[in-house]
């Protein structure tokens, strides 16, 4: 008899911004869910900023696709070829902390890194990664400094 959620629904959500923060996020995240026989989800998000007016909005600009390559890169840059089993990236619009905590619903974790790209050099948290400690309705890892993640188990 099992006593845990079923591992094929299992899954870890893991922010991404591009920064070498959440490239470290998803190297924990792939630790994670070998440990506990889930699958990572990479999320990313994306909004126009609020001081673009329409017309300032170039034309040929798609900041989904430019999004994608961020996700992409970071994927490359934290794993290599050798991506983790069941990996799923997603890049969605909106807010950074609002899009997360949608998509931690029923997750196992959410991981995200201390600081993204942006904000002020002395704060310990990053706002995103403090409004999802605060709403997510899962536990939420925090990745600080730059120790990094154990070799993922075997056979997760």
């Amino acid at each position: 008899m099992s006593a845990g959620p079923d591992s094929s629904d299992s899954r870890i959500v893991v922010g991404v911004d591009g920064s070498r923060h959440s490239v470290e996020a998803l190297r924990w995240a792939a630790y994670q869910a070998s440990v506990l026989g889930a699958h990572v989800e990479a999320v990313t998000a994306w909004e126009y900023p609020a001081s673009f007016g329409w017309a300032a909005v170039p034309s040929d600009w798609d900041p989904a696709k430019d999004m994608e390559k961020v996700l992409q890169d970071a994927v490359r840059d934290a794993f290599g070829a050798e991506l983790p089993a069941g990996l799923k990236l997603q890049v969605r619009e909106g807010g950074a902390a609002r899009i997360l905590v949608e998509a931690c619903q029923g997750a196992t974790m959410l991981v995200v890194g201390s600081r993204g790209h942006g904000g002020f050099s002395g704060m310990l948290l990053g706002s995103v990664s403090a409004n999802v400690a605060e709403h997510a309705s899962c536990p939420v890892l925090i990745i600080h400094g730059d120790r990094p993640a154990p070799t993922p188990a075997s056979g997760g």
